[in-house]
């Protein structure tokens, strides 16, 4: 038996792990890779692998760094079956039809631009299309979560709560191998404990090998509370001084904890009078999914919800679904927080929010989550003294603030006592990091060997693990 890490490996986008048995082939997640433009379509174009072989695909949660590629194994020739929980899927068929959908309107924009000699742009053709994220919905089978499935030869699987987004799993697969049984844990993106919304990450039993994220091994997280009060600071004198709050958000988790946050801080007087709008189709599909599964909530908010006061409404806050209202609010100069897609400011809605704003320092640009070396997230949080859009170079003079309190990942001291909980249960021989850049990889490794374990590696591109 070997893992076959193909992408997500020291580097934190591309999810893609291929399971190899005596009779079998299971792919962990299939995401898009994430970066400079040029070269994410020359990657995302490849799969790395033969969609024809694979037996199954295990899908752990819907973002699209491990969901994103599906549409494409599917062209490639893939049709067996696709497994997630049920959230999971209503969540792949917004999140999936909105990148088909972008993909098309960035292509069909960019080569206006072209047209008008605007910036240093190629022509991008569109990696799918909504066709094929049918093609992928109609594979997606779901399965609740504590429940075995049988899904190939000698393969069983079984589905934890991550606690990291609506619907994410932590996938269990016990794996018949002769006289004995691999017991495998891959974490998929592991959550945080003591968080609103969601319930904590479930343990697993058994393991006797866990392939884990690696995202925020090197630092610590502060606390919600302390968060929650940056935000209220960094409203109130964004506000003060005229500007609008830009917060380049994921659609899926990021915009319904920011959403959450202001909705508290509003109840306790903290937040100033103004419009707050969610500027994403995407996110309000998104919101209403969230509706839909009060089963992932944690007790918290699963009685608010229960009490008709929802934690996704109040009264300064709209939802944007039309064009013509994404463009009133980019050319309104009112001050107001404006939370849109994409989260690594890649593509969708922000882009146009950001280059009619970034230039004015009244206004902040409010970072609430990783951004992967190489996106125009990560040059922003950098500050860099200009950032290209739209193939434009433009003056950065807006103020930029990060707030990584509201990660939906586990940072160090979540995945030490994770790793320690799942050793406890088991027999546990290998921990394989995943979903990280080198530097918090080696930090959480090394903090792994002065507690004792043995077997820690940190895959590159293209290794196999032996079992």
């Amino acid at each position: 038996m070997q893992i076959e890490f193909i992408g997500g490996a020291r580097t934190v986008t591309g999810s893609k792990h291929l399971v190899h048995t005596r009779h079998a082939k299971i792919l962990l997640d299939c995401g898009l890779f994430q970066g400079r433009r040029r070269e994410s379509i020359e990657k995302n174009r490849s799969l790395g692998l033969d969609a024809r072989s694979l037996d199954a695909v295990v899908l752990s949660h819907a973002h699209i760094d491990h969901s994103g590629a599906l549409p494409l194994l599917i062209k490639n020739g893939y049709d067996g079956p696709i497994y997630a929980t049920g959230a999971t899927r209503d969540l792949c068929a917004a999140m999936l039809m909105d990148a088909a959908k972008i993909q098309l309107a960035d292509a069909r924009y960019i080569d206006r631009l072209i047209e008008r000699g605007e910036g240093d742009l190629e022509p991008v053709e569109p990696l799918y299309d909504e066709q094929d994220v049918v093609r992928v919905l109609e594979r997606m089978t779901s399965l609740e979560y504590g429940r075995d499935r049988p899904i190939a030869p000698g393969v069983t699987l079984r589905f934890l709560d991550a606690g990291h987004v609506l619907g994410s799993a932590i996938v269990c697969l016990d794996v018949e191998d002769g006289a004995r049984t691999h017991h495998l844990v891959f974490t998929g993106d592991l959550g945080r404990s003591n968080m609103p919304i969601l319930r904590d990450p479930e343990l697993p039993e058994r393991a006797t090998t866990l392939v884990t994220e690696s995202t925020y091994g090197d630092r610590l997280h502060p606390p919600i509370e302390e968060t929650d009060e940056q935000l209220a600071a960094i409203v109130e004198r964004t506000v003060g001084r005229g500007g609008k709050v830009i917060v380049p958000s994921f659609a899926l988790e990021r915009a319904q904890e920011v959403i959450f946050a202001l909705k508290g801080l509003k109840r306790k007087g903290r937040l100033p009078r103004l419009r707050v709008v969610v500027d994403s189709p995407l996110t309000v599909k998104i919101t209403d999914v969230f509706r839909l599964h009060p089963e992932c909530y944690d007790e918290a908010t699963r009685a608010l919800v229960q009490g008709a006061d929802s934690p996704f409404d109040f009264s300064e806050l709209s939802y944007v679904s039309e064009v013509e209202d994404s463009r009133a609010l980019t050319e309104s100069s009112t001050p107001a927080v404006i939370i849109a897609a994409s989260g690594m400011c890649e593509a969708g809605r922000v882009l146009h929010h950001l280059k009619s704003s970034i230039e004015d320092p009244r206004n902040c640009v409010l970072i609430v989550g990783y951004q992967a070396p190489h996106t125009l997230g990560r040059r922003i949080v950098e500050r860099r003294q200009r950032v290209k859009i739209f193939g434009v170079e433009r003056p950065l003079r807006a103020e930029v603030a990060v707030l990584n309190g509201f990660s939906a990942h586990a940072d160090q001291r979540d995945l030490l006592n994770f790793a320690d909980a799942v050793r406890a249960r088991g027999a546990l021989s290998h921990v394989a990091l995943v979903h990280g850049d080198p530097q918090p990889q080696k930090v959480l490794a090394s903090l792994l060997g002065e507690r004792g374990y043995t077997g820690v590696s940190s895959p590159a591109p293209g290794d196999r693990l032996e079992l």
